[in-house]
């Protein structure tokens, strides 16, 4: 009787071997194919047949395109797992995954340290103004001519975290240590353990109260811009923004209107809209803070995040078990 197939889309840049033990229980396949067309001719064809399992990357959007309708209804009745190799999966569409029982998988606490880590070095440099003057000194203007004005220490402001999922309460950990206290909004309220003594407020209440708001919620067709206009008219008056989730969150256009009338007193962004474009007005403001993305960009995340989902694949192989189903198909678990 023939292996079941594990298809790789992209590559496996820190344990290569892990991903190669997964011979012994499957036919370990990769597509020829270099663009969506192409892979869909592929479908087409049989020539992924036989496929049971996807391990897929963020960068392998690049050849596939978003995992929609068109593209999931190409794949053969074999397979029945997409194993995605991230916390976020907006590139994945789980409404026509669920239609067509392809049961979606995610990474969903590899990456909390690393991104907290990420959000929280935006929220300190961007209380504190650091990047104006950062970009001052490379250019041998000491700390700018005239000097920035004078930042804001952490200590004693309310962080506000939209999406008190992992990452949220890894933050309001790492923010306790700076002085800070938290609140949070989520779809619903966390267990007073999970909480960890962080308020939860109403969605107006978080945007009325927060000295700091960060965003760590994902991106659906519920959260697109779900900060907007008249969000920002709701919010404290030298707010500070910090956006470690997905670009498509905030509303961009209406981010730089609100930088430009003071409403917003600066941000930290490691995610944009178009990437890897970014608003041109985002980039010539020296108060905002921007990253390109970087936020799991460390060895030991990538190799928990790896090891993470190639046992993901494992666990369906041999199991059917599912470690990590996305929270959308909870019932399919």
């Amino acid at each position: 009787m023939s292996k079941p197939k594990a298809l790789l889309l992209g590559d496996i840049n820190f344990v290569p071997k892990f991903w190669e033990s997964l011979s012994s229980i499957a036919e370990l396949v990769r597509p020829a194919a270099r663009s969506r067309a192409e892979f869909i001719e592929e479908c087409k064809a049989g020539k992924l047949d036989g496929v049971v399992a996807a391990y897929r990357t963020f960068n392998s959007v690049d050849v596939t395109g978003r995992f929609d309708e068109e593209f999931v209804s190409c794949f053969p009745e074999s397979w029945k797992f997409v194993c995605h190799n991230g916390a976020g999966y907006d590139q994945v569409d789980i409404d026509a995954c669920t239609q067509h029982n392809i049961c979606v998988f995610n990474v969903p606490t590899a990456v909390d340290d690393a991104t907290a880590d990420t959000a929280m070095f935006l929220i300190l440099g961007a209380l504190r103004g650091f990047n104006t003057s950062m970009l001052a000194c490379r250019e041998g203007k000491w700390r700018g001519h005239p000097p920035p004005p004078l930042g804001h220490d952490p200590q004693g402001k309310t962080l506000g975290v939209l999406g008190m999922g992992g990452i949220g309460r890894n933050m309001k950990k790492k923010a306790e240590m700076f002085g800070m206290s938290t609140i949070h909004h989520n779809r619903k309220p966390l267990s007073e353990e999970l909480a960890g003594g962080a308020k939860y407020v109403s969605f107006e209440e978080l945007l009325e109260q927060s000295d700091v708001l960060s965003l760590n919620l994902p991106l659906n067709a519920n959260t697109r811009h779900i900060i907007s206009t008249k969000e920002f008219e709701k919010m404290k008056k030298g707010v500070v923004i910090v956006n470690t989730a997905r670009g498509a969150v905030i509303d961009e256009d209406a981010l730089v209107k609100a930088l430009d009338s003071g409403l917003v007193w600066s941000v930290g962004l490691d995610v944009y809209e178009e990437e890897p474009k970014i608003h041109h007005v985002l980039i010539a403001n020296s108060h905002v803070m921007l990253l390109p993305h970087m936020e799991t960009w460390t060895i030991e995340t990538g190799i928990k995040m790896e090891e993470w989902n190639i046992g993901n694949v494992r666990a369906v192989l041999e199991k059917g078990k599912l470690n990590s189903i996305v929270p959308e198909q909870a019932d399919m678990a």
